[in-house]
């Protein structure tokens, strides 16, 4: 039977600082995934990236699977294989399938319960699916976790408060800026973390937003929601300025606002305070721009504090939750015990039906031949009956005439093997 593994490094272990080394950007995940099929030890994958965390979830045929997944992480993004090793945690087995569903769930997210993983995740999933690199274990394995995650948030009330990053991005804003509602924001990005934070900035009274994106359409989109202003990238250096807040959140593999950019908005704005939430993985902005005065720098994991705040109603209700994943998960267990008896079965059918077309074609050419049909079908059924019965007997008979060595085996157990077989 196959072995479920995950590999993962995330925002309990690694800082932003290695986490941006390991991400996979969004094109960059269907090839990783042909790499890993193309692994001798790999029988199916998923590869799950977000802002905190990236994750491997494979199914394999090897005693060395944690190394050969790390030393893969690690060449893929260029680090050095024993530099990595100290943030890389692993779970197999049990502690997979569970931490699959503490993912799920959002018991393993920086803000506890947050509901975002959930959907990123099923992304993942969906993805592998897509390019055929899920067997049937990976699948039942995550369908299982969503399943899970879906009973924790029914049964719980993790996720009844909008605790989430970009909750927690506005809550941090409120912190430094007393009165939000008369501050610009600047919004950088187009995917769901920027839209929360547009909903929660709009439930503060904040008026003046402004969304930039690389496709002016998808700013366009946004910002008309919230009567705001679209922008590109391009035109980004033109407009940050005018902006008392940034929020940014994209998939570009490089920081789109550098130091050097900062300190010239800076003196067009004549020092006046700017709080930047750097939301992206790999970063957004260049962690060098929190050496200058009048700028307040924060990344995903600065958020933290912030969560916190709200955790102690949530804490008790992940010990509900962890219960709940306990329970399913002994159910997906027993299920993947029973694969080997599915095969087990499988194949007994298969023997048994190849007998029964084999004597079938014997009797009706007998038949074709002008043999007694009573005959033919009473010796049809001795022969069917004897076959299929052959193989327990001959195991029945086998069980009975085992040998004890007695160099080996103690008098106590020879007395306890021959009362049972008597």
């Amino acid at each position: 039977m196959l072995n479920i593994a995950i590999l993962s490094v995330n925002h309990q272990h690694a800082p932003v600082a290695i986490r941006e080394k390991v991400a996979f950007a969004q094109s960059e995940l269907a090839p990783a995934i042909s790499s890993l099929l193309s692994t001798q030890e790999i029988k199916a994958c998923v590869v799950f990236s977000t802002c905190n965390r990236s994750e491997i979830y494979v199914t394999y045929d090897a005693e060395n699977i944690r190394e050969v997944l790390t030393k893969f992480l690690a060449s893929i993004h260029g680090i050095e294989y024993f530099s990595l090793l100290q943030y890389v945690s692993y779970f197999e087995g049990n502690e997979a399938i569970e931490h699959i569903c503490n993912v799920a769930a959002g018991l393993d997210s920086l803000v506890l319960g947050e509901p975002q993983i959930f959907g990123q995740l099923k992304e993942a999933y969906q993805l592998s699916k897509d390019l055929g690199a899920l067997d049937k274990i990976l699948e039942k394995l995550f369908q299982h976790a969503f399943k899970t995650a879906k009973k924790v948030r029914t049964d719980t009330s993790i996720g009844s408060s909008p605790v989430s990053v970009a909750y927690c991005a506005v809550k941090l804003s409120e912190k430094i800026f007393t009165n939000l509602a008369s501050q610009t924001v600047l919004l950088i990005g187009a995917g769901e973390m920027i839209e929360l934070s547009a909903q929660h900035l709009s439930k503060r009274g904040v008026k003046d937003m402004i969304f930039a994106n690389r496709t002016l359409e998808k700013a366009q989109s946004l910002a008309m929601k919230h009567e705001a202003q679209a922008i590109t990238l391009k035109s980004l250096s033109e407009n940050l300025h005018r902006a008392d807040i940034v929020i940014s959140s994209t998939a570009a593999p490089i920081p789109i606002i550098g130091k050097g950019l900062i300190e010239t908005v800076l003196t067009h704005r004549k020092h006046q305070p700017m709080l930047l939430i750097d939301l992206a993985i790999p970063r957004d902005i260049e962690p060098e721009a929190n050496q200058l005065e009048d700028v307040f720098l924060y990344t995903v994991d600065d958020l933290q504090q912030v969560a916190d705040g709200h955790l102690e109603d949530r804490v008790k209700e992940k010990v509900v939750a962890q219960e709940i994943i306990r329970v399913q998960s002994l159910n997906f267990i027993g299920w993947l015990n029973n694969i080997p008896n599915e095969e087990v079965i499988k194949n007994y059918l298969r023997q048994a039906n190849l007998l029964k077309d084999e004597l079938l074609q014997i009797a009706i050419r007998k038949l074709e031949s002008g043999s007694s049909p009573d005959l033919v079908v009473e010796e049809l059924a001795d022969k069917l009956t004897n076959k299929l019965l052959h193989k327990t007997f001959q195991n029945i008979k086998n069980s009975k005439s085992i040998k004890l060595d007695s160099t080996n085996i103690s008098s106590e157990t020879k007395k306890k093997y021959t009362d049972i077989s008597n």
